[in-house]
C-alpha cells in the first residue's frame, strides 16, 4: 500500500513540457562572470598572502579580470571559426553590471555596501587599459554577444551582515575588500548569490519578488547604458533563479533564461498555469557541455565532443558553458591552453557536421517563435519540432 501511495504522489509531481528539437546541429557558446573583478594583479595577490590568505589552492584563487589582450585573443579565435553559412562563432558574455566601490566602503567605515557600475568604469585601483574598447570591437565584429548576469554576483544582504562582524567571516571580508577583492566564493559560500541568501544557518532562500524586481530593473538600466540596447538573454549568478526572477526578467524584455546543466532538457517555455503570460514568454535553455579547462589538467576535448554529439543526436543545441576565468592571463595563464583546446573542439565539430550553425540565445528564441533567424547576410531557416517530454523523468535520469 505504501508503494502505491508513493507512486500516486510521484505521478502527481510529474508534468509534461512542450520542448523544441531542431533539424540541424546548433552550437551555442555561453560564458559567465565578465566584468566581475577578482584579485587585481600580482601586487594584490602578494598583499592577500601577507594578510594570511593562503592563495593558490584552487583555480578560482587565480580569478582576476580579463584584459584587453585576453578579449582580443578570444575574438581572433572566434573569427577563424565559421559555420555552414560562413557566420563566425559567437560567445554569449554574461556581464556583472557593478563592482564594489571599495574606496567608498572603506571611507564609510564598512557601514554599508557602495557599488560602482560597469558603465562608470572599474573600481579605484583597478586598471585594464583598452578593455571596454575590446568588448565593443568584438561585439561590432559579431563574435561577442553581451547578456545579463546581474548587478553583483554575491548576495548583498549576506555581505552586509558581515561588514562589521567581529568574527572570522567579517575579518576575511574586510581583508579582501581592503585589497580590492570582492570575494573568493569557494572560501566563503556564506556570501551567497545575488538572488539567493544563504542566511545565518546556510539554508538558501530566494529574495522577495519585489527585491529581485528592483535589482533586475537597475541591472537592465546599467546594461542598456553600457551597450546601448537592453539585454535579451540572462543567466542568474550561481544559476540561482526562481519564478520571481523569470517574471522580473520578462517584464524587462528578457526573452531567454540560461540555466545550468540539464543535459536532457530541450529548450522550452515555462508552462506553469499559475504563472502569468509574461513569465511564460521566457525561453529556457540548459547547458549541455562544461568546457572548463581552468578546472584542471584532466579536462578532455574528446569528452566534450561526445557530449555535443549526444545533444545533436537528440535534436537539441549543444550549449557550451565556458566561464570567463578560462580566458584570464593576469595571475595565471589560463588563456593560452583554453584557446588551443577551444580551437580543437570547434574544429572537430565543424569537420564532423558540415551543416553546423553557430547561433546565439536570441537566435534560438527567433527559431522557436518564427522558424528563422537573421544572420549578417541572410535569413536562416531551421526545422523546429515540438516534442512533449516528462520533466520529472528527465530530472531523475540526470540524477542517476
Amino acid at each position: 500500500m505504501l508503494n502505491v501511495l508513493r507512486r500516486v504522489w510521484r505521478l502527481g509531481r510529474e508534468r509534461s513540457v512542450e520542448g523544441f528539437v531542431f533539424g540541424r546541429p546548433l552550437v551555442v557558446l555561453q560564458s559567465d562572470d565578465w566584468g566581475r573583478v577578482g584579485v587585481p594583479d600580482r601586487e594584490g595577490w602578494d598583499r592577500l598572502r601577507n594578510s594570511g590568505v593562503n592563495l593558490g589552492e584552487r583555480s578560482y584563487d587565480f580569478y582576476s579580470l580579463e584584459t584587453a589582450e585576453d578579449v582580443e585573443a578570444l575574438v581572433s579565435l572566434l573569427n577563424r571559426h565559421r559555420d555552414s553559412t560562413g557566420r563566425p562563432a559567437c560567445l554569449g558574455m554574461n556581464f556583472i553590471m557593478a563592482n564594489v566601490d571599495f574606496a567608498k566602503v572603506s571611507a564609510d567605515n564598512f557601514r554599508q555596501i557602495h557599488l560602482r557600475t560597469l558603465a562608470d568604469g572599474l573600481p579605484e585601483g583597478w586598471n585594464r587599459p583598452g578593455l571596454f574598447q575590446a568588448y565593443q570591437q568584438g561585439i561590432s565584429a559579431g563574435v561577442l554577444s553581451p547578456a545579463l548576469h546581474g548587478t553583483t554576483h554575491f548576495c548583498r544582504a549576506a555581505a552586509e551582515r558581515h561588514l562589521n562582524d567581529a568574527g572570522e567571516r567579517g575579518e576575511l571580508l574586510r581583508t579582501l575588500w581592503n585589497a580590492g577583492v570582492p570575494y573568493i566564493h569557494w572560501r566563503m559560500p556564506w556570501i551567497g548569490f545575488e538572488y539567493s541568501d544563504p542566511g545565518h544557518n546556510g539554508r538558501e532562500a530566494f529574495l522577495s519578488s519585489e527585491t529581485q524586481a528592483g535589482m533586475i530593473v537597475d541591472a537592465v538600466k546599467t546594461f542598456t547604458r553600457l551597450f546601448s540596447k537592453p539585454p535579451r538573454s540572462a543567466c542568474a549568478p550561481g544559476y540561482r533563479a526562481n519564478k520571481s526572477t523569470h517574471h522580473a526578467w520578462a517584464k524587462c524584455g528578457i526573452q531567454v533564461a540560461q540555466n545550468g546543466p540539464g543535459g536532457s532538457m530541450p529548450p522550452h517555455f515555462e508552462t506553469n498555469s499559475n504563472s502569468d503570460s509574461a513569465a511564460n514568454s521566457v525561453l529556457h535553455l540548459y547547458r549541455t557541455v562544461d568546457f572548463e579547462p581552468s578546472a584542471g589538467q584532466e579536462f578532455s576535448v574528446k569528452a566534450c565532443v561526445r557530449m555535443a554529439e549526444d545533444s545533436f543526436a537528440r535534436g537539441v543545441p549543444a550549449i557550451i558553458s565556458v566561464h570567463s576565468i578560462n580566458f584570464h592571463s593576469t595571475l595565471k595563464d589560463f588563456r593560452s591552453r583554453t584557446l588551443r583546446l577551444l580551437d580543437e573542439f570547434l574544429t572537430a565539430l565543424e569537420s564532423k557536421y558540415p551543416d553546423l550553425l553557430y547561433v546565439r540565445d536570441q537566435d534560438l528564441y527567433d527559431l522557436v517563435t518564427k522558424g528563422t533567424f537573421e544572420s549578417a547576410h541572410s535569413t536562416v531557416k531551421v526545422a523546429v519540432t515540438k516534442r512533449t517530454f516528462n520533466a520529472t523523468a528527465v530530472a531523475e535520469a540526470e540524477r542517476a
